[in-house]
């Protein structure tokens, strides 16, 4: 697979990691080996960030969407999500109840879904 494909997998910023991992194609076991032992620089990459969108989305409670919306498009480092998470501003208060609404009315659409038979 494409590095893009393996980083998306590993849920790492890919331009964030090695040259030698950005410009390699990865093989399955190759990524079953990463995800089972993963290296020094993949352990870093994890705990310190640079955070692709999607793990910035998810620590921050809120939707990608909602990044988005709140003018958020570079990478945070983890530093940067704590002082986020620490002090929210008000998009994030924002986006947080919108992705919590958002939330329970799929899960009113699923139960109601599963009590019709569908």
């Amino acid at each position: 697979m494409k590095a893009s494909t393996a980083a998306a997998k590993l849920e790492i910023y890919l331009p964030a990691a090695p040259e030698e991992f950005q410009g390699s194609t990865v093989t399955r076991e190759e990524l079953a080996a990463l995800q089972q032992d993963p290296p020094p620089w993949l352990v870093e990459l994890r705990k310190n960030g640079p955070h692709p969108r999607s793990v910035v989305a998810a620590r921050l409670r809120v939707s990608t969407s909602g990044l988005a919306r709140a003018g958020v498009t570079q990478p945070l480092t983890t530093a940067e999500l704590e002082a986020l998470q620490a002090a929210p501003p008000a998009w994030l208060l924002r986006e947080r109840r919108v992705f919590k609404d958002v939330r329970a009315q799929e899960q009113r659409l699923r139960e109601r879904d599963a009590a019709e038979g569908r």
